[in-house]
């Protein structure tokens, strides 16, 4: 083989294999990037449900009445909580879609 030829593979078989190892560690970032959006996601839910119990215990301690109000705005802390959720997810969600197109020239 020519010299020129031997160094034309060379610097393939360097591509490829940067590419590899570059890929690798996306795969992992992935993992660790997914583990941390579960606990945002779990951690917006959690904290409008539990302040809305919280409320509610207080009121119904404060101000007995007809209404009961624990149970009330715990459901509204939850509804709050999935909406936060899901406007972040989605947000999220076309950020990356986003960043993938600008990447494949789209």
């Amino acid at each position: 083989m020519e010299p020129i030829k031997d160094t034309q593979f060379m610097d393939k078989v360097h591509q490829k294999a940067t590419r590899k190892i570059k890929a690798q560690k996306q795969a992992q970032s992935h993992v660790w990037l997914g583990l941390g959006m579960i606990g945002i996601v779990g951690w917006s839910v959690t904290i409008p449900t539990l302040a809305g119990l919280a409320l509610g215990l207080w009121l119904d301690k404060s101000f007995p009445g007809a209404y009961v109000w624990t149970l009330n705005l715990l459901l509204l802390g939850l509804i709050i909580g999935c909406v936060i959720a899901w406007r972040w997810v989605s947000k999220e969600y076309n950020a990356m879609n986003k960043n993938e197109r600008s990447k494949n020239g789209d």
